[in-house]
């Protein structure tokens, strides 16, 4: 929903960040390499209990997410496997934090929450999976509630004020009902062909 509606308008003022600051020297894949990091690194305080650190991780590797994009139109160095190499980024990332949940609450005899957050894990890796399927079929698939920008903030939010319950139950209601919207979007374009 937020990229969809932002696109690239944010390229402008990336692309001053990095034009006019020491970014210029890293490549596009360095941003993206770095922001599964920072994800790493927020997945291993969500384990120790570190919230509040894993929250602004989160929030700062979604700031390199952005730039891998912007820098690789400034730099001209868009390429097709630049953009592979994010997508497999990004998925390491949302497991990586999905899981560190479900230790976190096995650890804690949570159950529910074990259950709730694997739920959720589903509809995690279904969201990109269903675009990544229906674009071979059809020319675009980039709609829906929960896009990566949106699943990111929630998460962020949810451990910064301590709410993941609340937060989980979003995540997991929202991730299928996107993936839902995806397939009956699919459905539609696919009718159109005939």
């Amino acid at each position: 929903m937020l990229s969809e509606k932002l696109g690239h308008k944010l390229d402008r003022p990336l692309s001053s960040i990095i034009t006019r600051s020491f970014l210029a020297r890293f490549s596009p894949t360095t941003f993206t390499v770095t922001g599964l990091f920072l994800n790493l690194v927020a997945a291993g305080s969500i384990l120790y209990g570190y919230w509040k650190t894993a929250s602004l991780l989160i929030l700062v590797a979604g700031f390199f997410d952005m730039l891998d994009g912007a820098a690789a139109r400034t730099q001209k160095k868009t390429s097709r496997f630049g953009g592979f190499i994010d997508s497999v980024a990004d998925r390491y990332s949302d497991m990586a934090l999905i899981i560190a949940f479900i230790i976190y609450y096995a650890l804690d005899k949570d159950i529910f929450m074990v259950s709730l957050c694997a739920i959720t894990s589903i509809g995690f890796v279904l969201i990109p999976y269903t675009r990544a399927k229906a674009e071979t079929l059809i020319s675009n698939c980039n709609i829906g509630l929960m896009e990566r920008a949106e699943r990111i903030l929630l998460l962020s939010a949810g451990c910064y004020f301590n709410l993941m319950k609340p937060v989980f139950w979003i995540l997991a209601i929202l991730t299928h009902l996107t993936v839902f919207q995806r397939i009956h979007y699919t459905w539609k374009e696919i009718q159109k062909l005939h």
